[in-house]
């Protein structure tokens, strides 16, 4: 059974062999599959989440590579589509760690993901998964906004039916992939309010328009097993979780950064791993942060994402050094 379903797109990455080095000198490079979803998904599989991705890429040899490097992750691709006559996109980055990342986008008009259809979408999976995590940079363009706002809230009508389940909004803010970024904030705002959980950074709910005490009052908090939550990504300061009780900061963990993008969505796919297996939303937060200071010190993204035993061991690490630290 499909445990979570991740929606956004799905590309590939290259980036200059050796860190610190230009695209203009670079020479040689390395490729693995990103984007959203592409992160996202091999995040879960490799903690153990039955886990398929609902994304669309171009008719060339990195879609192909797409869906083959994450069958390879045993996720579950049958909701990728290839798009005829588009690309798959291309994301070239640099890394000046330990704080400079920029990301150039090479994505076709129209990108694949963006005219995914209402018949992309599973209905039956979009409704029973017990998690859906969902891009917000799929509402960015027509006719996949329809389709992500019709989906959801199909999804979030059927909630009675579902034992336990959580709807996980990810800001994903990507202005260059908006088309009118000024429709942003009231899109993110409507999908906030039929989502069990928003996750974003500082800067990504700035942009939006979202207060993070203001999404709390949104949706039925009574239908959510935990209360409406938000995920507040602070970089290298941490983490923190804000619900009716109130803010818990989960502070950032002391690595020596080789590439800082990937971090946000190794949390994502922690924090869902960790509440699909029962965890309190701030224990799944916390392993959700060990796993993003995992990939800050790794170059690629997907390919950098952990497993169990490496958030457990940096976790003991961690506590280790604050109880050396109190003596």
């Amino acid at each position: 059974m499909i445990e979570a379903l991740v929606l956004g797109r799905a590309g590939v990455d290259l980036t200059p062999s050796e860190p610190g080095t230009s695209l203009a000198g670079a020479s040689t490079f390395v490729r693995t599959v990103g984007g959203f979803a592409g992160n996202i998904a091999t995040g879960l599989a490799r903690l153990g989440i039955e886990t398929a991705v609902v994304s669309a890429v171009g008719d060339d040899g990195h879609g192909e590579h797409v869906r083959t490097a994450l069958d390879a992750e045993r996720i579950d691709v049958s909701g990728i589509s290839t798009r005829t006559g588009t690309r798959t996109q291309v994301a070239f980055f640099e890394a000046w760690p330990p704080s400079d990342f920029p990301v150039t986008f090479y994505r076709s008009n129209p990108a694949p993901e963006t005219l995914l259809g209402p018949a992309d979408l599973p209905a039956r999976l979009v409704d029973e998964a017990p998690v859906v995590i969902v891009s917000g940079a799929l509402l960015a363009e027509e006719p996949s906004r329809s389709s992500v706002l019709e989906a959801l809230d199909r999804r979030a009508a059927a909630r009675d039916r579902r034992r336990a389940s959580w709807t996980i909004l990810d800001l994903d803010w990507r202005p260059a992939l908006w088309p009118d970024p000024a429709e942003c904030p009231a899109l993110m705002a409507r999908v906030a309010q039929i989502s069990e959980v928003v996750v974003g950074s500082d800067a990504e709910f700035a942009a939006a328009d979202l207060r993070p005490e203001d999404v709390l009052r949104m949706g039925d908090a009574a239908a959510d097993p935990f209360g409406h939550l938000v995920v507040l990504k602070h970089g290298p300061a941490g983490v923190s979780l804000l619900n009716d009780q109130g803010r818990r900061t989960v502070p950032g963990i002391a690595v020596e950064v080789v590439c800082g993008l990937g971090s946000g969505d190794a949390l994502t796919a922690a924090f869902g791993a960790g509440i699909l297996r029962g965890l309190a939303p701030l224990a799944a937060l916390e392993r959700g942060n060990a796993a993003g200071a995992i990939v800050a010190t790794r170059l690629m993204c997907s390919a950098a994402m952990p497993d169990a035993r490496e958030i457990d061991a940096l976790l003991a690490r961690a506590a280790s050094d604050v109880a050396e630290a109190s003596r």
